[in-house]
C-alpha cells in the first residue's frame, strides 16, 4: 500500500528514540487514569449540586457546565495552568495538568449521569415513595442501578475521549506521548514515521476500553 506514496520511510533514526515514545505512553495512561478517578469525583458532586435545594449549588453546577462545555480545551489548559494555577501557587504542570483534564471531563460526565438518572420514568420515584423509602433509598436501590445500565455507553466513550483530549496537555510542556512524539519528529524530521506510531499509541489505550464497555453492557443485558 506504502509503495504508491511518494514518501521514503526511515524508521531507523525513529528507532534510536523509542524510548521517549514508551515514556510518553505510559505518563500518558497515569494522566488519564488520575483525571478519570477525579472527573467521577467531580461528576457527582456536580450532578448533586443540580438537584440540591440551595440555590447558589444549583447555579454553581450550571454555570460551570456551560462553561467548560461551551469553551475550547485549548483555551481552558492556557487559562487554568497560567492564570488560576499560578495564583494558586500550583508550579507542578503535571497536578494542574490532571486537575484540568477532569474538569473538562467532569463537565461532560455531569450531564451524562444527569441525563441517565432524568431517564427514569417518574412512575419509579412514585413506587419508592409508596413504598416507604427515603429519597437515599430511592436513588440507591431503584434508580441508579437502571441508569448505571444507560449511562455505560457514553460514559465509556467520554473516558476514551479523555485519553485523546490529553495530547493538548502538550501545551504546557508536558511530555506525554503526543509532545515526545512532536520532539521525535522535531529531531529527526520524520513526520510520518513520528505520529503513526502516535496514533498505534492511541489506539492501544482506547480500543480496551471500548471492547471491555460492549462486554460489560452485553452482561448486563444477559
Amino acid at each position: 500500500m506504502f509503495d504508491a506514496v511518494a514518501y521514503d520511510f526511515h524508521w531507523e533514526s525513529v528507532w534510536e528514540y523509542r524510548q521517549k515514545f514508551i515514556d510518553g505512553f505510559f505518563l500518558t495512561i497515569v494522566m488519564a487514569f488520575f483525571a478519570l478517578i477525579l472527573s467521577l469525583f467531580i461528576a457527582l458532586f456536580f450532578t448533586y449540586g443540580q438537584y440540591s435545594r440551595v440555590i447558589f449549588l444549583r447555579f454553581l453546577s450550571r454555570f460551570y457546565i456551560e462553561t467548560i462545555r461551551g469553551t475550547p480545551l485549548l483555551v481552558q489548559i492556557l487559562v487554568f495552568f497560567y492564570v488560576f494555577a499560578s495564583a494558586l501557587g500550583v508550579e507542578n504542570r503535571y497536578i494542574a495538568g490532571v486537575v484540568i483534564l477532569a474538569l473538562f471531563s467532569g463537565a461532560y460526565v455531569t450531564e451524562i449521569i444527569r441525563s441517565g438518572i432524568e431517564s427514569i420514568d417518574i412512575e419509579q420515584y412514585d413506587s419508592a415513595k409508596s413504598l416507604g423509602f427515603t429519597p437515599f433509598q430511592t436513588y440507591r436501590y431503584i434508580i441508579l442501578p437502571q441508569a448505571y445500565k444507560r449511562i455505560i455507553p457514553p460514559l465509556t466513550g467520554q473516558f476514551a475521549s479523555l485519553i485523546k483530549d490529553s495530547s493538548l496537555l502538550s501545551i504546557i510542556s508536558i511530555g506525554e506521548l503526543t509532545m515526545n512524539a512532536q520532539e521525535v519528529n522535531a529531531y529527526t524530521y520524520s513526520t510520518l514515521e513520528s505520529y503513526i506510531p502516535l496514533a498505534v499509541g492511541y489506539l492501544m489505550l482506547t480500543y480496551p476500553i471500548s471492547w471491555y464497555a460492549k462486554r460489560l453492557e452485553q452482561k448486563m443485558k444477559d
